[in-house]
């Protein structure tokens, strides 16, 4: 041994120093770098310093681009630095998972995608590896639409974006839909870019829905909506195309917000609306056939693309509240007359029941106006009856044209549903589609029958006694008024109503009579004021001194000498109508007042001015 052996310098010391400092550097759990000094079968012997050496598995380095060689640095984890065989435990694999976690850290946080394959499926989704490390990718994150057989995207090395990250737990998610919808976005710009509106494409019919169909453009899809296929109506895309039809569109909007572009297939087409007002003028009738019948009308097709509504208040002349599926069906060709054509709300309004006679019409030709007419009772209401005048019409009597003498409400109560009854046609509306019928008209007005006038004097029959008058009727055919009690006697003790009876007959004079109203007031003080007027006239005055008995007393002489010489002349109806016992009685009284005619007589020669004022007061009662 030489001295400088046995005697280290200060610069030998420096380095035994640096490499007892190395040794203590090298920490089991990490990754280190070791060189390949020897390989032997499917191992490789690693020197990974201070003579440290392990060995590795040859089959951890099938991953790399090269197979290590003698004197190749690689890097491998430190499990331990010796076992019991004295050699370091390391591993390639943990190496590779290390750097994986490290890159896959820094790949998230710079949000950039990285690269894996769907190794297995587990439940709700896939495992991915991601280089040594396994990732979870969630069903729903496979691909932009579902996915039914994902067979072909297993062990295929493809990009994912990482959406969650969990060292600690070792947790990794993510997502090969993220990737494919930024590129699908990339592509969509760039198309869309390249698209304009009103440009022709052709493309194919990916799928098929309510509301239309997607058609792919070549990398983007468009919309056909069911309403831009054809100009005509269509209840469901499918009866225009099919999924796999390669059909020829053209481009009507691009929403470069959004990127959704929406297509057209009828827009290749000529407009049929154009020129639709002269082709089709109001009041001309038409063949066409329906197409769709909904709550409102019926759409009648008149030519390809080219439909008009029939209103369901336009159907039918006497059914109003009928589903329109009731008076036509879907398919069947119907004769039509245009009502109006409005071009630029591209409407054409129908009628149908204008290619009908109007039954009001006819049976206004056939029935005119005072015609009499028979039929049964179909419905009855508050305001009137409904007469069936046909299959299909009804006439209405009013209440107020029931009857002539008794209120509405009481001779409605005489119909029932099911009679059949005569009427007179007063009246055809066929624009408001009425026809109005009388049943008292049939009878004919009896005040117009009776000619009666004011002042006439007729003869009553009380029908009913109250304590405020009597009811009594009179005339042919009959009518009835109320006696007031005021109006009962020109003597205020005689205005009794207990003093008649149903049945007597009383004379009265017709003070009021209103024609509109068909009410007749008539009175029998009244009669008595002009009857004692009359023989005043006729026999003297009150001024002469003479007493109404004197006046009656002439009156009956001058009567019993007419009926002597059989020359009776007119008597009033008022006399007329009493009975014997009656007259009787007034000659009675005629007899007594007679007797006091010197007492009156008297009283008769005071002032003018007084008896004036009595007279007065007697008319006045």
């Amino acid at each position: 041994m030489s001295t400088e052996t046995m005697n280290p310098s200060t610069d030998d010391f420096a380095a035994m120093f640096e490499e007892s400092t190395g040794a203590s550097t090298l920490q089991e759990g990490r990754v280190v770098p070791a060189t390949v000094i020897g390989v032997s079968g499917d191992f490789l012997t690693l020197d990974v310093g201070l003579k440290v050496e392990g060995r590795v598995p040859m089959k951890e380095f099938l991953l790399e681009d090269e197979k290590p060689k003698a004197g190749d640095i690689v890097e491998v984890y430190l499990d331990r630095i010796e076992n019991l065989m004295g050699e370091a435990v390391l591993s390639r694999d943990k190496a590779r998972r290390e750097e994986s976690w490290i890159k896959l850290e820094d790949s998230y946080n710079k949000d950039e995608p990285v690269k894996g394959a769907i190794s297995g499926r587990v439940k709700g989704g896939f495992t991915v590896d991601l280089g040594g490390v396994n990732a979870f990718l969630p069903g729903s994150q496979v691909d932009i639409r579902p996915v039914r057989d994902v067979g072909p995207l297993m062990g295929e090395v493809q990009p994912f974006q990482i959406l969650k990250l969990d060292r600690a737990r070792g947790n990794i998610v993510v997502s090969r839909r993220a990737i494919l919808e930024e590129s699908r976005a990339e592509q969509r710009a760039e198309i869309v870019d390249a698209m304009n509106e009103g440009d022709t494409r052709e493309g194919v019919v990916k799928n098929i829905t309510d509301y239309g169909a997607f058609v792919d453009l070549g990398g983007i899809d468009g919309l056909l909506h069911v309403t831009d296929m054809s100009w005509k109506r269509i209840n469901h895309p499918s009866q225009v195309v099919n999924v796999g039809d390669t059909v020829k569109v053209q481009i009507i909007k691009i929403n470069q917000d959004t990127q959704r572009i929406s297509l057209g297939m009828k827009q290749l087409e000529s407009d049929p609306w154009e020129g639709v007002e002269s082709k089709y003028m109001v009041g001309t009738r038409l063949t066409g056939q329906v197409t769709n019948i909904t709550d409102y009308g019926a759409f009648v097709e008149l030519e390809d693309g080219v439909e008009g509504l029939i209103h369901v208040s336009e159907m039918s002349w006497t059914k109003k509240n009928v589903h329109p599926g009731k008076i036509v069906s879907t398919s069947q060709e119907v004769t039509v007359e245009v009502l109006d054509v409005d071009s630029d709300k591209r409407r054409i309004s129908l009628g149908l029941k204008q290619t009908q006679d109007n039954p009001w019409s006819a049976f206004m030709a056939e029935h005119p106006a005072g015609t009499e007419v028979e039929g049964e009772v179909r419905g009855i209401t508050e305001f009137g009856l409904f007469i069936g005048l046909g299959p299909e019409l009804d006439g209405m009597v009013h209440i107020n044209d029931i009857a002539w003498d008794v209120p509405g409400e009481q001779a409605i109560a005489n119909f029932n549903k099911g009679d059949v009854v005569r009427a007179k046609v007063l009246d055809v509306d066929t624009e408001k589609e009425r026809i109005s019928l009388g049943i008292k008209q049939l009878a004919g007005d009896p005040m117009s029958d009776m000619a009666l006038r004011r002042g006439e004097v007729v003869t009553c029959t009380v029908t009913e006694v109250t304590s405020g008058g009597i009811e009594v009727s009179f005339g042919e055919p009959a009518m009835t008024a109320f006696i007031r009690r005021s109006d009962l006697s020109r003597d205020r003790s005689e205005q009794r109503p207990e003093r008649f009876s149903v049945g007597d007959k009383v004379d009265a004079k017709v003070t009021q009579l209103d024609t509109k109203s068909r009410r007749v007031s008539v009175s029998i003080k009244a009669l008595e004021i002009s009857e004692e007027q009359e023989a005043v006239k006729q026999y003297g005055s009150a001024d002469s001194g003479a007493s109404l008995g004197d006046i009656l007393g002439a009156a009956l002489a001058t009567g019993e000498a007419a009926e002597a010489d059989e020359k009776p002349k007119a008597k009033k109806a008022a006399t007329k109508a009493k009975p014997a016992d009656e007259a009787e009685a007034a000659a009675d009284d005629a007899e007594e007042a007679e007797e006091k005619a010197p007492a009156k007589k008297a009283a008769a020669k005071k002032p003018a001015a007084k008896k004036s004022t009595a007279k007065k007061d007697d008319d006045g009662e």
